[in-house]
């Protein structure tokens, strides 16, 4: 087992296989554990359904038994983030628990991930295996730690997917990040100001010195020092070769024209950064398809969660326009899947493993 960080050698699965799991009683198990994908179930398996309701589910038990079984994060490095983002969704959930408005979201938190199933298949890597999530459950809420981080991953694959495309038929245009704020507000006032920005936004666009083809904007809201909220706009701007020559602005001229499309009576912070013409646009991507709340900032503050969830309700935090809208236009929406099979239902399956999420100790263990 040493030195597979991201894999699981052949020899540490026989090791398993010796101790309790061979590959006819990984799928006895599955009898055992879960119903059919397409069941909600006690068990956390995958369910399709967009409401995530949990009706007639009691909660998990969090009185555990100690257990000797190896970790997930143990066994596969690349898969670390399910302990630190499941970890959050509990602290997510208990702040929620209990509140009339919020108590259900905390019911549907408890059963977000609690059993994930993994797929081993081989690697191109010679005589090593790695892991491939194969069903889950998932909540669906929309400041579930855990279901924000898979919303995410699964936008920056469309993405990523799709930028091949786009750099082929503007093989000359180059790529702008520029990032849009203004000052803090109160939590209370988060709707209407993310309404006031976007339609600033719009204006922005209509002036003469706009010579943007494309973008993708993506809204973030952080937590001020002043217990106030911080909503800014990430964008990554498509832009023609002119730019650098008749068409170039300023950072100071991008300042003026922001305070003059918010109608603001201050001169706002902008960061403006031009993506070297060799360099690949992909690698803006995870910062322009973050998450729209910090992880951190949803626990640390249960009045700031509270009121946010209030603010952002029903709101959209990614668009895309001009040309990229046609290539990009998933990017944003709810996944159906937050599973992520994306790869050939033919590829070699060696076996399957269940990690059961452990409370107390915050993280997954093998479920034997």
């Amino acid at each position: 087992m040493k030195n597979v960080p991201l894999l699981l050698s052949l020899t540490g699965l026989q090791r398993f296989s010796k101790r309790k799991r061979s590959k006819s009683n990984i799928a006895e198990s599955r009898d055992i554990v879960g119903l059919p994908h397409s069941q909600l179930n006690t068990t956390g398996f995958m369910s399709k359904s967009l409401d995530g309701s949990i009706s007639n589910i009691p909660r998990p038990i969090r009185n555990e038994v100690d257990t000797n079984e190896p970790s997930l994060s143990e066994l596969s490095e690349q898969d670390k983030p399910w302990d630190k983002h499941r970890h959050s969704a509990d602290r997510v959930a208990d702040h929620y628990r209990g509140e009339v408005e919020f108590d259900r979201y905390a019911q549907r938190m408890d059963f977000c991930s609690q059993l994930l199933e993994f797929k081993l298949v081989p690697h191109d890597r010679e005589d090593s295996l790695r892991f491939k999530l194969a069903g889950a459950r998932f909540c669906r809420v929309r400041h579930c730690p855990v279901c924000q981080w898979r919303r995410s991953l699964k936008w920056k694959a469309r993405a990523l997917e799709a930028l091949p495309k786009i750099i082929k038929d503007f093989p000359k245009h180059r790529w702008l990040f520029l990032t849009l704020t203004q000052k803090n507000c109160s939590v209370t006032e988060l709707r209407k100001t993310i309404t006031e920005m976007n339609k600033s936004f719009k204006r922005l666009t209509r002036f003469k010195e706009w010579c943007i083809d494309g973008w993708i904007k993506s809204l973030e809201v952080t937590h001020g020092k002043d217990g106030k909220a911080h909503p800014h706009f990430h964008l990554l701007l498509i832009c023609p070769p002119s730019y650098f020559s008749n068409n170039y602005i300023s950072q100071q001229k991008w300042v003026e024209l922001w305070q003059k499309a918010a109608k603001l009576d201050y001169k706002p912070q902008i960061h403006i950064k031009a993506v070297h013409k060799k360099q690949n646009p992909a690698i803006l991507i995870p910062e322009i398809l973050k998450y729209s709340l910090k992880e951190s900032d949803l626990y640390r503050d249960k009045d700031f969660l509270f009121e946010v969830t209030k603010q952002l309700h029903k709101t959209r935090c990614v668009s895309v326009g001009g040309v990229l809208k046609s290539y990009l236009k998933k990017v944003g929406e709810e996944p159906e899947d937050l599973i992520g099979n994306d790869e050939s239902e033919t590829a070699e399956e060696i076996a399957r493993l269940y990690f059961g999420w452990r409370y107390q100790e915050k993280k997954y263990r093998l479920k034997t």
